[in-house]
Order: C-alpha cells, then sequence, then structure tokens
C-alpha cells in the first residue's frame, strides 16, 4: 500500500513540471548537519532576500548564504548558446506557494523572450561521500549509515514550488539559451520573486550576446554518450513498459539529452547485460525463441519502437550501441517453445554453445538492421571486458557480418583496436594522441570515459558543480573525440529525494531527474561541452586567419585542463572554467 501511494505521489508531482507547482520541498528529507541557528538568522532583514550567487556552490539550505552576492548580474553568450546563473533567496518568514518569473531581456528594439530565459528552483537531496579510502570510490554500500550524509541542493523545479519555510535558503537556477538569429548587443531584464502574502524580490540580469553563434546542439561535433534507462522512467512514472505513456514520459527527459548533443542511443539486446546492477534492470529488447522445429525466431518489435522513440520524436541520430555479447554473468536467455519455459545457454566466448548462440542472431539482426536502413548507425557495444573475451567475440561477429561495427568502452588493447569503430577508454588511463590521430585518420572514433572510479573529475551529487563543466573539457584538451558516462537516469528507488545508491556514490547513477528535471550537474555539464564547441570554432577561424597571438591565449587557457596542467596548478576548478570562458568571449 505504501509502495503505491509513494508511486502515485511521485507520477502526480511529475507531470509538466513547467505547468504545475512542484509540491516536494514539504517532503525533502531533514539535514542533521549543524546550521546557522536563531541569533545569525535574527540578523536577516525582516523582508524576503535576493541576490545573485554563483553557479560554483551548492548553497546549504539551513544556512545564511556568505560568499560575493550582487543585485545585477551580466552574462557573456554566443548567439544559439546557453548561459547559466544562479540566484539565492533567504528569508526568516515562510513564503506560501512562491513563483519565480523571468521578464523579457531587451537591448533597444530587440527581445530575447521570457520563453528563453528558464528560472527554476533548486531541490534539496540526500548525498553521501567519497569512499573512505580516499582512492576508488567503486564498491558496494549497503549500509548508508556507514558514510556521512548531507542535503546539498542539485535538482531544478519548476518556477512554482508549495514553500520556502522559515529561516532557510532556497537557491534558483536560471538558463537562458539565447536564440540562434539573436543579434549582438547587451539585453537587460528582471528574475522576479513573488509570494502569496505580497512578498517580493528580484535581481537584474544582463546578457551581453556576442558576434558569434554556437550551432544547433545535433550539430555539435563533440561525441556525447550518456547510458539511457527506459526501464526506470516506466518503474518511477507509474506506467507500463513501451505503453504510449510510457513514451510520452521518457519524451521530456530524453530530450534535455538530445539538446545536450547526445550522439547515441543504447539498446539492450540481451538480458540483464550488467547483472541487474541498477535499481532498474536492463532487459532484453529483442525476443528470442527456439521453436519446437528447432529454428531461431526473432522478435525486434520493442528494439524497433525504442529506436524509432529516439531517432524521429528526440531526435537522436546518430549509432545505435546494442549492448552486449560479453555481459557480466556468461547467461543468455530464449524461449524454448518445445517445453514452453525461459531457458539459458551458459557459455564462455571461446566455447561454440557461444557461438551457437550468437551467430544465428547476429546474421538475423544485420538483415532486420539492414531492412530498417540501420546497419550503418548500429554497433555491437561491450564495456569493460577482458582480452581473450573480445577476440573471441569480435570472431563471432564478423563470421556474422564482417561490417558490423563494434565499440568498446574499457581499457585499451592494441591487438584489437583497429577492429574497433568507437573505443572510450578510462579517464585515469589517457591514450596517447598518436593513436588517436591514427584512428581519427581511420574514421573511428575516440572518446574516455568517467565513472565511479574517479574522485574528481566527476558528477556525483557532492561533487562541486564546476567538475561537470571540467570533464568534456579535460576529453578535448587530450584530444578524445568526446565523453562516455554509463548512467544518464538510472534513478534509485526514491530519486527525488535521496540520490544514494547501494552500489557507488551518490548520483553516480544519474545526472537528471523524473520529469524533465534538469540539476546543476547536468547544466554545468552542457556548459563544459558549448565550451569546447566554442574552442574548435575559434580555432578554425584564427587558423585561417593567421592569427597565431590568439591562438595561444587559448591554448594558454586550456593547459590546466589537460594533465599536465592538473599536476601543477592549484587553481579551484570553477575559476579555470571562468577563466577559459573569459578567453573565448573576449575574442
Amino acid at each position: 500500500m505504501k509502495k503505491t501511494l509513494f508511486s502515485l505521489f511521485l507520477l502526480l508531482s511529475v507531470a509538466p513540471m513547467w505547468a504545475q507547482t512542484d509540491t516536494l520541498v514539504a517532503s525533502e528529507l531533514t539535514d542533521t548537519k549543524p546550521h546557522d541557528g536563531n541569533e545569525v538568522w535574527a540578523r536577516v532583514p525582516d523582508a524576503v532576500q535576493m541576490a545573485w550567487g554563483s553557479t560554483d556552490v551548492r548553497y546549504a539550505k539551513m544556512n545564511v548564504p556568505r560568499g560575493r552576492m550582487a543585485k545585477t548580474l551580466r552574462l557573456d553568450a554566443w548567439a544559439g548558446e546557453r548561459v547559466m546563473a544562479q540566484a539565492v533567496v533567504w528569508t526568516r518568514h515562510d513564503i506560501v506557494s512562491p513563483r519565480v518569473e523571468a521578464t523579457a531581456l531587451t537591448c533597444g528594439r530587440e527581445v530575447i523572450d521570457a520563453k528563453a530565459v528558464n528560472a527554476g528552483f533548486v531541490g534539496y537531496v540526500m548525498t553521501d561521500e567519497l569512499n573512505h579510502n580516499g582512492k576508488s570510490n567503486c564498491g558496494h554500500r549497503p549500509n548508508k549509515a556507514d558514510f556521512d550524509s548531507s542535503m546539498v541542493a542539485d535538482m531544478v523545479y519548476g518556477p512554482h514550488i508549495d514553500r520556502i519555510p522559515r529561516c532557510t535558503t532556497r537557491p534558483v537556477w536560471v538558463n537562458v539559451w539565447v536564440p540562434a538569429l539573436t543579434r549582438a548587443g547587451i539585453y537587460k531584464g528582471k528574475i522576479v520573486l513573488t509570494g502569496d502574502k505580497g512578498e517580493k524580490a528580484e535581481v537584474a540580469l544582463e546578457v551581453k550576446v556576442g558576434s558569434r553563434q554556437l550551432p544547433a546542439p545535433k550539430d555539435w561535433a563533440f561525441d556525447l554518450d550518456l547510458w539511457q534507462n527506459p526501464y526506470a522512467v516506466a518503474r518511477v512514472m507509474g506506467v507500463k513498459l513501451w505503453s504510449r505513456e510510457h513514451f510520452d514520459a521518457m519524451l521530456p527527459v530524453m530530450k534535455m539529452l538530445a539538446d545536450a548533443g547526445q550522439k547515441s542511443i543504447t539498446a539492450s539486446i540481451m538480458h540483464h547485460p550488467w547483472n541487474g546492477q541498477t535499481e532498474d534492470p536492463f532487459c532484453s529488447m529483442i525476443q528470442r525463441t527456439l521453436t519446437v522445429d528447432g529454428q531461431w525466431k526473432y522478435d525486434y518489435t520493442v528494439f524497433d519502437r525504442w529506436v524509432e522513440f529516439m531517432t524521429r520524436e528526440v531526435g537522436i541520430t546518430g549509432t545505435i550501441d546494442c549492448y552486449t555479447m560479453i555481459p557480466w554473468a556468461l547467461q543468455f536467455d530464449y524461449y524454448d517453445q518445445a517445453s514452453n519455459t525461459v531457458k539459458f545457454v551458459n557459455a564462455r566466448p571461446q566455447d561454440a554453445a557461444y557461438r551457437d548462440y550468437w551467430l544465428p542472431f547476429l546474421r538475423d539482426f544485420a538483415r532486420h538492421l539492414r531492412q530498417r536502413g540501420w546497419f550503418e548507425r548500429a554497433a555491437i557495444s561491450m564495456d569493460e571486458r577482458m582480452l581473450e573475451d573480445m577476440q573471441s567475440a569480435i570472431a563471432v561477429i564478423r563470421e556474422a557480418d564482417a561490417d558490423f561495427h563494434i565499440t568498446l568502452a574499457g581499457n585499451y588493447h592494441k591487438e584489437i583496436e583497429h577492429e574497433l569503430a568507437d573505443l572510450s577508454v578510462p579517464y585515469g588511463s589517457p591514450l596517447d594522441r598518436s593513436i588517436i590521430a591514427e584512428r581519427r585518420s581511420r574514421g573511428q572514433s575516440t572518446t574516455c570515459y568517467v565513472c565511479c572510479t574517479e574522485s574528481f573529475p566527476n558528477t556525483f551529487t557532492f561533487s562541486d558543480p564546476a567538475e561537470g563543466a571540467f570533464i568534456p573539457i579535460h576529453a578535448m584538451v587530450q584530444g578524445y573525440d568526446g565523453l562516455l558516462r554509463w548512467a544518464y537516469n538510472s534513478w534509485t528507488a526514491d530519486p527525488m529525494r535521496d540520490t544514494r545508491f547501494r552500489s557507488w556514490p551518490a548520483g553516480d547513477t544519474y545526472i537528471v531527474y523524473p520529469g524533465g528535471r534538469s540539476s546543476m550537474r547536468f547544466d554545468r555539464l552542457v556548459e563544459g561541452i558549448q565550451c569546447c564547441e566554442k574552442v574548435r570554432l575559434l580555432r578554425a577561424e584564427l587558423q585561417a586567419k593567421g592569427n597565431r597571438r590568439a591562438l595561444k591565449r587559448i591554448d594558454e587557457a586550456l593547459k590546466v585542463f589537460g594533465w599536465g596542467g592538473l599536476e601543477h596548478t592549484q587553481m579551484p576548478t570553477g575559476e579555470r572554467i571562468s577563466r577559459l570562458q573569459r578567453v573565448l568571449n573576449s575574442l
């Protein structure tokens, strides 16, 4: 009964967020950490307070905000770029039904419509900490009490929430997506907070739009791959898997991903490819049947609907990554028609039974993909598998169809790298630039990935928000084509309140929230990708003009993002991002 009521609560509270009141503030978990007492809050003026803070700071809910605060903020942007800001509201008194609204931004007769300025309150979620050994953060965490937990600002609500309790702070996250055809100039407007009892506060916002234009996300060169989990959406939203309601619920979540420049679709072609490690295990999107006369039949209905949805409705038109031929548990399911039961083949990639299971499927899968016009997009994908297993699986794939694309997220192996259309290597194992260049000359992509291993940089809910922007810039500086991270939306049991998980640090399994709600971490990641695109475009322009001085300025600003620069600077992560942005916007 309790589970049913909770599911209903989530369902009601994640319907189109920009058109409703978020009632989750009242359900936020209690922060037991020491905080400012009444004597501190008593010094706050009687009226509600509002000022601009920093996007590098997670402001504590129970503390009066500290640091540099201002009533006016100016952001620099290219046309087509998204720029983020964070205002902070704090109050001695309850504010009932507060709303935050953005005005249009005007520059003479030129206007950036208010619809391009999204302002939403920031929600507080429970997080934990790094592993106690200070090294790898991977490993099970069955007892949450073993790790220090606290409430942190991360999830971006809509513009209307139920309340701001007395003696608390509530950040406001502002995301301005400058229209592509916006003329250069300084555009001015306001972010206005109102309450049910006449409370009002505001801050001034200026956006200085330059003469350059950032392409649409679908045209970005940066190769972003965040793995999607459609099964999590069905569970959290309380809808039937693969129903129209399921696809409708996924649309706002996946559109955010497309708007971040996502290139790949994550498809599971076998049961539990990662051994059910997430709250919502990945099931096979392709059903296998061994008929009574010993023939294999394959049902691609779910796979086709998923790919069609992500391609046509969401707009992600790149690689279809099909996971996996080498799961964690080497166990492969099928429906046996003769016995009317689900059976399993237990086999290693070197075994004859493995080949007997996969070869007929791959041949039929290749036929189906060509029929649908998807063969050139599709790839048989593996992650973190041993060389011997990869070699055996590749042999079966090539026997089935020599033209299949193959991808791997894992360690570099010289023996097989030429076989891989896309290779993603761990952040902590940088690949030699000559290898990346050689692969690029063959039309092969090379990226790096971040997972639970890295203490820095990362996108845990306790990570410095600026680390989200740092990661893609680091990937670019190291010569990679992009970035992979294993979990976009593998939500926890209570994802909008508690980001902790039974394995890995809090926030490792997802970077956005149900209902199309973004996060500070995700928006900062987008910021970093946009920096990469700006660097790419500026370098091409400046090289064509022979402007070596400007190119040197860019290179100097990027030094603190590569491995060599990391070892020789104590510069805070946020300052590295700000410094780079100032250079890019000044050219």
